[in-house]
């Protein structure tokens, strides 16, 4: 009976996570919130998106065990932060650092359309 709870509950979860993440352009699971990130690698995604003036869910992973767990889960990427733009998983902050810094998260930004000025 606990197991079935069990997968139930991570069940929801899995479906929450996929509708945040089918239902906005761009979701930040991280650590903590944008205005006040709990950890600098959440931090620093955060920032990266603000320096590029995008509007982003934040969705703090320290409110939930369940939504902690299951964003691994539903990726199979093992840390946090994770950044989703238009329903595809981009990566952690190393990634997500790497491509703001040779230009190519602002063409993933512009080619979907979330980029207004690029930098």
């Amino acid at each position: 009976m606990v197991d079935n709870m069990h997968d139930t509950q991570t069940d929801n979860i899995l479906q929450q996570i996929d509708m945040l993440v089918k239902n906005n352009k761009v979701v930040l699971f991280m650590k903590g919130t944008a205005t006040t990130p709990m950890c600098g690698f959440s931090g620093v995604v955060a920032q990266i998106l603000n320096r590029l003036n995008i509007a982003f869910v934040d969705v703090n992973v320290l409110d939930s065990d369940q939504m902690r767990q299951g964003i691994k889960e539903y990726t199979d990427w093992p840390t946090i932060p994770q950044l989703y733009i238009d329903g595809e998983f981009i990566g952690g902050c190393d990634i997500v650092r790497e491509m703001y810094q040779n230009g190519e998260l602002a063409q993933v930004l512009q080619e979907k359309g979330l980029l207004n000025n690029p930098q």
